[in-house]
């Protein structure tokens, strides 16, 4: 018997899965249906000995002491902060667009003071702030919008940004400095073995039991359990009633090559050209130190694993009704990026399975057997 089936063992799944068996030492049942724990935060070593993020990179950072210091229970972590370049009219620039951006690509020596007065001259003013388009050109203006932003979202998405919700460009970050970091959040770091590691260490315990290769609805109807906790497609629970929710997926391809580096920077985007949107070489993320290096190249597409929901209106109104259909299987908790149909950064994911976690602590309620809809 146990006291929680808890579907789905990347950060939300785990973070609970931990806290409920060390904080209110319940009895947990871990399951996945991929052949290893931490979800897309999974990383491993390749056949050279590189350690590689499988899906891509994973960089954590987060403004929460409270989420950095419950984390580091469970590693010790490499300082780390992360920088991206933008190729762009045949040079690597920083992005987000900082003064040696504008700078370096018009051959100018602008001053904070004055690269605010150069942006405010091409900003194309909007009444109204509906689209992705319309927040990058009323911030930048339509040149650097073309060259930056407008080629890579329709790759990443498949989509114009005049077709896409705001929040997808949300708020543009332009940097009047040098500033070339790519995220300023107070805690930036690495976990020092990994984030593998940083997940075996988390559920290391007596009470959490790990099924992987799994079908929950298989283990739902062979084992005893109290209540279930699903972190997987909130949609996919309800087995599409509405319709599948959109989602945009990756293909990723890996390389190694035979020198120590091969781009000048974490992270290059190619917002104009090829196929793909960006490449990450691993090495500037952990730190390792080896002969060989090894790169990831990655291309948006329209089908496999779901990785990131399509902000439009109609879809927000679809999940809208899987969202009711939750409010209405009180004995499921949705958690997650892929319950909740929201994109979120590994903080965010952490964050709302503490809170979670936080509520159940406050209930009393007894063990029982849950049909799963």
């Amino acid at each position: 018997m146990f006291d929680y089936l808890i579907v789905g063992a990347g950060f939300a799944g785990s973070v609970l899965a931990e806290r409920l068996a060390r904080g209110m030492n319940k009895r947990v049942l871990l399951i996945d249906r991929r052949n290893h724990i931490g979800g897309n935060a999974y990383d491993c070593y390749d056949a050279h000995g590189l350690l590689i993020h499988q899906y891509g990179p994973h960089i954590f950072h987060t403004n929460s002491e409270e989420i950095f210091r419950y984390l580091s229970r469970f590693t010790s972590w490499r300082q780390y902060q992360h920088r991206v370049r933008a190729c762009v009219d045949g040079q690597l620039v920083p992005i987000p667009i900082n003064l040696d951006t504008l700078n370096s690509l018009y051959g100018l020596g602008l001053t904070p003071a004055a690269m605010k007065d150069y942006l405010a001259s091409v900003a194309e003013k909007r009444d109204t702030i509906k689209t992705s388009e319309d927040v990058v050109v009323s911030s930048v203006g339509r040149e650097l919008y073309e060259k930056f932003f407008r080629g890579y979202t329709r790759k990443q998405w498949g989509l114009d940004p005049a077709e896409l919700d705001a929040q997808v460009t949300a708020r543009v970050p332009v940097r009047f400095n040098r500033d070339d970091r790519y995220f300023t959040d107070t805690y930036q770091a690495m976990p020092a073995r990994g984030f593998t590691r940083m997940f075996e260490n988390m559920l290391d315990h007596e009470n959490i039991r790990i099924l992987l290769q799994a079908d929950y609805r298989e283990v739902a109807q062979e084992v005893e359990y109290g209540e279930l906790i699903f972190t997987g497609p909130i949609d996919e629970y309800f087995d599409y009633q509405y319709g599948p929710l959109p989602y945009r997926s990756l293909e990723f391809k890996h390389e190694t090559h035979h020198r120590p580096v091969f781009q000048a920077a974490p992270v290059v985007n190619y917002p104009n050209e090829y196929a793909y949107t960006r490449i990450t070489e691993f090495k500037y993320l952990t730190g390792q130190e080896h002969p060989l290096t090894s790169i990831v190249y990655e291309f948006p597409q329209a089908e496999g694993d779901p990785y990131y929901p399509i902000p439009r209106p109609d879809n927000a109104a679809l999940y809208r009704q899987y969202h009711a259909l939750a409010e209405a299987t009180p004995e499921v908790h949705f958690v997650g990026r892929l319950a909740t149909y929201r994109y979120y950064n590994m903080d965010q994911v952490v964050g709302q399975a503490l809170t979670l976690f936080n509520k159940l602590s406050g209930q009393k309620r007894p063990a029982r057997a849950v049909a799963l809809a």
